[in-house]
């Protein structure tokens, strides 16, 4: 079985976050992590590798330090790593992101793609549905548990207080929760494997059925209009009302802006 995992570098908020003068972030300005719910997929992935002897493709699409991810992939199982780079990438949103991912992955053999639920950068949870659909590929998405049962696939999909079990023939597309499991530690025998091994490198002239009208900033439907750190909010207003006044003050509050 080929597995083929897409993950993302993504900002760690904890430092702060920088925007370029266009509204787009400044990822070469800012410490970077792998998205939680890419690293649950990537778990996902390599438990089914030590059950059935699979094999790990890990994907990104980023800048050239986007590299680390899929070195820290390697480090904690992952067989190889893809880096989509190219300057007539940048700026993409969800729908020329999911393009160039889906146009790098037509060079792959897969029976299994893994994506995470949403970035947290982005929150759109958009890409891996997209990539499905430019694939030609059934999705299974907010996935909690994952079995394989011959050629079928079968997932725990979470829905509100319960879950749905589904089952699709491969090859197909799930997206993880982060809550799918506990990702696993990179070892030290992973680590050297991971500084050693080589990365596999595509740019614009490796994707796959990918018109140029559909990539980078240029090919983004969504633009984005203003971009800025969080704002403060003021103090709010403070009144000193004995009991009863209390509540005909909090009441005439809640019925003024239609809250009852």
């Amino acid at each position: 079985m080929k597995i083929v995992v897409c993950v993302k570098q993504v900002p760690d908020t904890k430092g702060g976050v920088k925007f370029n003068p266009d509204g787009t972030l400044d990822r070469s300005a800012m410490l970077a992590i792998m998205n939680p719910d890419d690293k649950a997929g990537l778990e996902a992935a390599l438990r089914l590798k030590d059950q059935y002897g699979a094999e790990v493709t890990v994907i990104t699409m980023g800048l050239p330090k986007a590299e680390e991810v899929l070195r820290e992939a390697i480090a904690m199982g992952a067989d190889k790593g893809v880096l989509v780079t190219d300057r007539v990438l940048g700026g993409a949103d969800t729908w020329a992101t999911s393009q160039t991912l889906a146009g790098a992955i037509r060079n792959l053999e897969y029976d299994l793609i893994i994506t995470g639920r949403q970035a947290i950068d982005g929150d759109t949870a958009q890409v891996g549905p997209q990539i499905s659909e430019h694939l030609n590929l059934p999705v299974i998405s907010y996935a909690q548990n994952i079995k394989i049962d011959g050629d079928f696939v079968i997932v725990e999909r979470q829905f509100d207080d319960r879950y749905h079990v589904l089952k699709a023939k491969m090859p197909c597309l799930i997206t993880a929760l982060a809550e799918l499991n506990e990702p696993r530690y990179m070892t030290p025998g992973g680590i050297f494997d991971a500084y050693n091994a080589e990365i596999t490198v595509w740019g614009r002239d490796k994707l796959v059925d990918v018109a140029d009208s559909n990539l980078g900033l240029k090919g983004s439907p969504t633009q984005i209009a203003k971009a800025s750190d969080k704002v403060r909010k003021g103090a709010g207003e403070k009144v000193v009302l004995d009991p009863a006044e209390s509540v005909d003050y909090i009441m005439d509050k809640l019925l003024t802006k239609h809250v009852i």
